[in-house]
């Protein structure tokens, strides 16, 4: 590990800490003139990691921060092009680039394994954040600006545009983020976060660029900041960067930014507010119970409260959860329910949604009546322990599938930083579940917490959240009288400066910059092979293939079963099946036992199939069904067990808790749409083009969602569904016990021979199994003109057209197009002249599929336009080879993006599982370096043709008849 005593001259060295469960060292330096922050953590990952976070707070709900976030990333003193941020990300091998906009900070992270791309990116993100240059005309495209519907026309109507306010449009139509602000806003009356830090559609027109400017002034000051590393990089070499580029250019700023602690109720507080809904029903509510808590930066409070909360509502089994679960005051509990920890003050919240208006105060008496029962009667000890259990084995994993393990670090101690907290004791958990281990052996400390820190807790806010039908046409009228009055008083003048900046606008958009000032990596930085895994394949009992990978103490297994042949009814709940199976009793265990049985030995069972069309043939299928679980090596063979129980003596006799799940599984599928709208508007536009896109769609689509929603409208008025589909159930899994099995083991290469050992003794119960006839899905091959209507301010637009797949030589053009367009094109016509939060082309290589999409987009047709735009910009403009690599290099980083020491492990298996091996998958490699422009032309031409379209649209009920103009089949949520 590199050498981090040494420090440069111009910081102070605070303290260090080696961390032993985390295997890395955290070192504390504080900038001698500014007084900015330096947390280094030294690890031997070559995955680098640099983050700047800011402390930011607003005093109103116009979008100040996060239109500052966006902005800041629009040039710069050192890089003065357009779009520095988007241009790097294409001349770059990053493994991640962002910037996050919180309640109370906003942070600017990126990690890279490769050493100059980490320098280029440092030198442009530092400079974006402190020497941002904030042109006004990116102001007005990321933020907001008047315009006319035809923009040289004065006499068409005003409109509102710009990135974020389009972006909370969409993001303001989900009902959780009206949850969440509403409970906050009451929760916190006189601080920050009463306000939308994302900023209200309704209020961001009202901040001026002079209010933007005073904001950066005093939020983006190196004072103000905290830079926070991981890697082998050494600290001396990063804050060589910082002072050379930043900090030698600022003197301390006298100004403190703070988040004052939020005033206290003297007695419980109720209020009412509504939602955007497309229906009126009468049990569509959300109740939720909120109580604010001490301050996050005392470890000892925020490690109570997360124990407390976990004890409460972990899982099916934790009491107030049970409680929540089981009511038939609503229809599951609220996704608010636990505890929030990322403000400078906790709050915990828990509650029901799909509640009656009038059964509001009963939910609140429920929630009150269960915590002072748990009181009273206590909690079983071997919960407590279990709960703390869970805290250590997410203490000790290394992550990195979804963001690189050293930014999950870094995130995970950000907001004590921010508040000028203990990092290091933060990011060291071992001593406080130590500690917490000594307090719980007293079997009245949880109810005493209960007690101290809710019960007796009068700052309570009980919010009830209502559905409206009239609110989104109210909103929108709103708008629109709005807009006409400011056009009604416009001045000459006035009415030539909005159209003049529109054009200028449009000028700049369509600038060509000077790429060559931007630092960047090219062809010959890329990795010349793929990693090759170590793996070893073993006839145990079952057979075992078992990775030796650096797990820090933990074993990863998973139950590989070849998936058979189904019939219609079987197939059509096969999803539902792998939700449930996990989630129900098991033997002489019912569910509630089973629960707790994991959250003892592990880190929770899940089920779930791995289906991939064949390399030849995308209407045939390699399908399998997985059982997954991960446990601390001591347990493993507690875990073995509890997988083992699970699949061999499901209980299909739980009805009741049959309902619990459709109806909570249906509640989070519907609020994904606003998050997910594009991904499930691709689903639709490709489900046509074969079995398994079909099939797909039907599952996790818009489809699935309405087949989801009818049948737990049935299931609670019909009870012999229940039975019926448990029938069901039954079938899949006697199939299951008959089909071929292997085990996938993860874990450190010392603890091999053990866990072999114990795998023999476990899954005895199993047999190996043989089948003949496997999994299979009628073939598919049509076009589709879709568009669903769902409760939302903005659109998703999708086409997809059928193309190759496999080892077609056209496939690595094909893959390469999808940048290409999105650099060249898109990113420009649909996210900065149309105003949406996001727009591209990518290839699923899975089913053969390319596919144009956008993302909270105020447009619709426009947006469908420039997917063909895109195309005769393809066949007729001049591209040059620098804007080739560049599309390669980003497709390069996606394929080597790193993961977990597991997840790599595990996505090597399945890989091979599904038929491709490591030397097709270097032959395609050199076919994606060796891409040309012509071969980009080619495909195009070839696959993306109007007879082989097809598309499909998300949007709100507004659009209907626009979208019955263009001839879409309309189905309505």
């Amino acid at each position: 590990m590199t050498n981090n005593t040494e420090h440069h001259s111009a910081f102070s060295f605070v303290r260090s800490e080696f961390i032993e469960a985390l295997n890395v060292e955290v070192f504390e330096y504080e900038h001698k003139v500014t007084g900015a922050k330096h947390i280094h953590i030294a690890s031997e990952n070559d995955e680098n990691v640099f983050l700047v976070g800011l402390k930011t707070v607003p005093t109103d709900s116009c979008g100040v921060a996060h239109i500052l976030e966006h902005t800041v990333l629009c040039g710069s003193e050192r890089f003065p092009v357009r779009d520095p941020f988007f241009m790097m990300i294409r001349r770059s091998l990053n493994t991640f680039m962002n910037a996050f906009t919180s309640s109370d900070w906003t942070a600017y992270p990126f990690a890279s394994k490769n050493k100059k791309d980490f320098r280029n990116l440092l030198d442009v993100y530092l400079d974006a954040v402190f020497f941002s240059r904030l042109d006004p005309l990116d102001f007005s495209q990321e933020g907001h600006r008047l315009e006319f519907a035809e923009p040289t026309n004065p006499e068409s109507d005003l409109t509102f545009k710009g990135v974020v306010f389009n972006e909370m449009k969409g993001a303001m139509s989900s009902t959780n983020s009206v949850l969440w602000q509403t409970i906050t806003k009451y929760l916190c009356p006189n601080n920050t976060y009463h306000f939308n830090s994302g900023g209200e559609p309704t209020d961001i027109p009202d901040l001026s660029y002079d209010d933007l400017m005073a904001f950066y002034r005093t939020h983006y000051h190196p004072s103000n900041a905290v830079f926070m590393t991981f890697g082998d990089l050494s600290a001396i070499e990063l804050q060589t960067e910082f002072e050379e580029k930043v900090l030698s250019r600022f003197e301390r700023l006298d100004k403190k930014i703070i988040v004052p602690n939020a005033k206290r109720y003297f007695s419980p507080v109720r209020v009412e507010e509504a939602y955007a809904a497309d229906e009126a029903k009468e049990d569509a509510c959300h109740v939720v119970v909120a109580w604010l808590l001490g301050e996050s930066t005392d470890l000892s409070q925020q490690f109570e409260a997360e124990l407390l909360s976990n004890v409460l509502l972990d899982n099916s089994a934790s009491p107030l959860r049970r409680v929540l679960e089981g009511s038939k005051l609503g229809n599951a509990p609220s996704p608010m329910c636990g505890l929030e920890d990322s403000n400078k003050e906790m709050s915990f919240m828990c509650g029901l949604e799909g509640v009656a208006r009038t059964d509001a105060e009963k939910v609140e008496a429920l929630i009150i009546d269960t915590l002072t029962q748990v009181v009273e009667e206590g909690v079983p000890q071997d919960m407590v322990e279990a709960m703390l259990h869970q805290l250590e084995l997410s203490q000790r994993e290394i992550g990195g599938d979804s963001y690189p393990f050293g930014l999950q670090l870094i995130l995970g101690g950000l907001s004590t930083a921010m508040h000028s907290g203990d990092v290091i004791a933060q990011l060291d958990l071992d001593p406080v579940i130590a500690d917490l281990r000594e307090r719980i052996q007293d079997p009245k400390y949880i109810p005493n917490l209960i007690q101290s820190l809710i019960l007796d807790n009068a700052h309570r806010v009980t919010v009830t959240l209502r559905p409206d039908t009239e609110l989104e046409g109210r909103r929108n009228q709103a708008e629109k009288d709005r807009l006409a009055e400011v056009k009604a008083r416009l001045s000459g003048v006035e009415t030539q400066q909005i159209i003049e900046r529109s054009e200028a606008l449009k000028v700049r958009q369509s600038q060509v910059d000077d790429m060559s000032i931007l630092p960047k990596v090219g062809l010959e930085d890329v990795p010349a092979e793929l990693p090759t895994y170590i793996r070893e394949q073993l006839e145990q009992t079952l057979p075992v293939t078992f990775y030796p990978q650096g797990t820090n103490g933990l074993v990863y297994q998973q139950l590989v079963i070849d998936l058979p042949e189904l019939d219609k009814e079987e197939t059509e709940y096969l999803p539902l099946f792998s939700y449930a199976l996990t989630e129900l009793g098991a033997g002489d265990f019912d569910y509630l036992a089973m629960q707790e049985r994991q959250a003892q030995v592990c880190g929770g069972i899940g089920a779930s199939t791995s289906l991939r069309a064949t390399a030849d043939d995308r209407q045939k299928l390699g399908a399998y069904f997985v059982i997954s679980s991960k446990a601390l090596v001591s347990n493993f063979a507690g875990m073995s067990e509890l997988m083992c129980d699970s699949i061999c003596q499901p209980r299909f006799d739980e009805v009741e808790r049959l309902k619990e799940l459709v109806s909570q599984r249906r509640s989070r599928r519907e609020q994904s749409i606003t998050g997910q709208g594009h991904v499930l508007a691709m689903a639709v536009a490709s489900s046509g083009i074969c079995g398994l896109s079909n099939q797909q769609e039907a599952w996790g689509g818009m489809t699935g969602i309405q087949s989801l929603k009818a049948l737990d409208d049935v299931l609670k008025s019909d009870e012999q569904k229940a039975i019926d589909l448990m029938t069901v159930f039954a079938r899949i899994h006697d199939k299951l016990l008959k089909a071929n099995k292997q085990l996938l083991i993860v874990g450190e290469e010392q603890q091999q021979a053990t866990l072999l050992e114990q795998v023999d003794k476990v899954w005895s119960c199993l047999e190996k199994g043989s089948i003949e006839n496997k999994f299979v899905l009628d073939a598919v091959d049509k076009t589709v003109k879709q568009a669903w209507l769902t409760s939302t301010q903005v659109s998703f637009c999708a086409k997809s057209y059928r193309t190759v797949m496999g080892m077609h030589p056209d496939v690595a053009p094909l893959t390469v197009l999808g940048g290409f367009l999105r650099n060249g094109f898109l990113h420009r016509a649909i996210r900065e002249q149309g105003g949406a939060y996001g727009g591209g082309a990518t290839f699923d290589s899975s089913i053969g599929a390319f596919r144009f999409y956008s993302y909270r987009d105020p447009r619709l047709a426009e947006t469908l336009n420039d997917f063909d735009a895109s195309l005769e910009w393809l066949a007729t403009f001049e591209h040059t080879e620098e804007a080739l690599e560049e599309a390669i290099l980003g497709v390069i980083g996606s394929m080597d993006k790193p993961g977990s020491p597991a997840g790599e492990a595990q996505g090597d298996f399945f890989i091979q599982l599904h038929g491709r091996t490591k030397e097709q998958r270097e032959q395609f490699r050199a076919q994606i370096l060796a891409v040309t422009i012509e071969q980009l032309q080619s495909v195009a031409k070839r696959y993306l043709t109007s007879a082989n379209e097809s598309v499909a649209v998300i949007s709100s009920s507004s659009q209907k008849e626009t979208l019955a103009t263009l001839g879409f089949d309309i189905t309505t949520l």
